[in-house]
């Protein structure tokens, strides 16, 4: 079974957690709980620095690509997704992600192999000290990781 990544800042340091889709795998550990990592964050060194918090969560969907970004008509839905990502681009993005202004917090989670729709894709928290940086960063890491550290193959 592949199993999936957590990349995140811990105690400063990068740590990679094995976490297997829905649970139940040679961990034992499940897919992360929004509100477990929230509560890590806010017991981490840095959290007195941070005013907010945002997450991303992604799903796989059934709309197509295609349909959602080009606007294409004639696209069937889609029945699976199959997830795969480069570990060191992970590791970098995250670590540009906290070089960013104001940033005191990150940590990723990225499901990989045959997924469906509706399976968790991925997790992404970042904390920082005002809303702007929070928003940029959480948008830049999101960007990177969808463009340059995943790859996402439909199946119709």
């Amino acid at each position: 079974m592949i199993m999936p990544l957590c990349i995140g800042v811990l105690d400063r340091e990068i740590k990679i957690l094995k976490i297997c889709k829905g649970g139940n795998c040679m961990t034992g550990e499940k897919v992360p709980s929004m509100d477990q990592w929230l509560q890590e964050a806010k017991e981490d060194p840095q959290a007195l620095s941070c005013g907010m918090y945002l997450f991303h969560a992604g799903v796989v969907r059934q709309s197509a690509r295609a349909s959602v970004r080009e606007g294409e008509k004639d696209v069937p839905p889609v029945r699976g997704l199959v997830l795969s990502y480069e570990e060191q681009k992970v590791s970098e993005a995250i670590r540009r992600a906290e070089e960013m202004p104001g940033i005191c917090y990150v940590r990723v989670w990225l499901n990989q192999g045959e997924l469906e729709p509706g399976d968790d894709m991925m997790r992404v928290l970042v904390g920082g000290d005002i809303r702007p940086h929070v928003i940029n960063a959480l948008q830049a890491l999101v960007e990177e990781i969808k463009s340059n550290c995943v790859k996402e193959k439909e199946i119709f």
